[in-house]
């Protein structure tokens, strides 16, 4: 068969697979296109929900009118991915593995939207719907990211000093045997301790309420990066080693270019499962004598009983989570590239 013949029987596949993919969009925005219709044509049945216009800069809105903008945002958005990932055949795949996921969260914004807001049929006001969520970043946005930003300072301090040091131990641990006689014990005990209990000493150790916080996300950060770094450093091959002394290479040649790269993966897991528990605690933290963080709003808000308040608090740690999530999964990827093709 020619060439001529083969582009002519590749088109129609091309031509295909395109209007598949085009489909595939489609389907993924359509949830939240749905989730839009909804909240336009569906009436307020529920006279409890009161709707007020927010001045936001020179826009004028109310919650719903800022919900739908949410939701046309996220169609923009799914849209531009799809657009990207048409052009690489991993991410085609990947987006359309998820599309289904995506599709089911419209139409689970659209149920909780019928029943949260237009008929209030769930326990209020534990239980708002999106548009009352949003209805906070319209009423004290500004006030959220104050506290998001204190948040994320505090976090950034106390994940990468705990990172520094977990990794500094892990490699004193498991390159130095008599390190890791004196250390390793102290790092087991103090490990299976939460972070949280550790809060009253803090207090009275430290200065300022900051720095409390930030040691206990050390400290929560320290032990499982130490773990896995000592882990990943003593289990290097002998003959990596020997290797690299035929060739003249000295002690800090064989820690710094040898050990340390082949421990570099359980290095990252460290990180990456340090990650969710410093997190967590920083909340924790920020619930418990902070004056300022998410985990503060949570609280304050909790006293007055906006639990829609208290639900955009969430919204912004997930995103923060996720985004903190993907950020280390880049930085993982970029330097464990050399894996690419080795790991399915």
């Amino acid at each position: 068969m020619s060439e001529a013949e083969k582009t002519k029987d590749d088109k129609p596949i091309k031509k295909k697979g395109n209007i598949k993919f085009i489909l595939t969009i489609i389907f993924t925005i359509s949830g939240f296109a749905a989730a839009i219709t909804a909240n336009l044509l569906i009436p307020q049945v529920s006279e409890k929900v009161k709707i007020e216009v927010y001045q936001v800069g020179p826009i004028y809105a109310t919650m719903n009118n800022a919900y739908t903008w949410v939701l046309a945002a996220l169609i923009v958005l799914y849209t531009a991915i799809g657009v990207f990932s048409y052009f690489k055949k991993e991410r085609r795949k990947k987006y359309r593995s998820r599309a289904p996921f995506r599709f089911a969260v419209g139409i689970a914004l659209v149920l909780w939207d019928f029943l949260g807001t237009k008929i209030q049929a769930l326990p209020q006001p534990f239980f708002p719907g999106p548009a009352g969520i949003i209805e906070a970043f319209l009423i004290e946005g500004d006030y959220i990211i104050q506290n998001t930003l204190y948040s994320l300072r505090l976090f950034s301090v106390g994940f990468l000093l705990g990172i520094i040091f977990g990794v500094g131990t892990g490699i004193l641990i498991g390159w130095f045997p008599k390190v890791y006689y004196w250390v390793s014990p102290v790092l087991n005990i103090t490990g299976v301790i939460p972070a949280v209990a550790w809060m009253p000493f803090a207090l009275t150790l430290f200065p300022t309420p900051f720095s409390a916080a930030a040691f206990l996300i050390v400290i929560c950060t320290w032990f499982p990066v130490a773990s896995l770094t000592a882990s990943g450093i003593k289990s290097t091959p002998k003959a990596k080693f020997e290797a690299a002394r035929t060739l003249g290479g000295k002690t800090p040649y064989l820690v710094f270019h040898v050990a340390i790269p082949h421990a570099m993966p359980q290095i990252f897991t460290g990180i990456e499962t340090a990650s969710a528990f410093s997190f967590t605690t920083l909340v924790m933290a920020e619930m418990m004598g902070q004056p300022g963080g998410l985990g503060y709003y949570i609280n304050a808000s909790k006293v007055w009983s906006a639990y829609y308040k208290v639900f955009a608090a969430i919204v912004v740690m997930a995103v923060l989570f996720s985004l903190i999530t993907w950020l280390v999964g880049l930085i993982k990827s970029r330097v464990l590239r050399w894996q690419r093709g080795l790991l399915k």
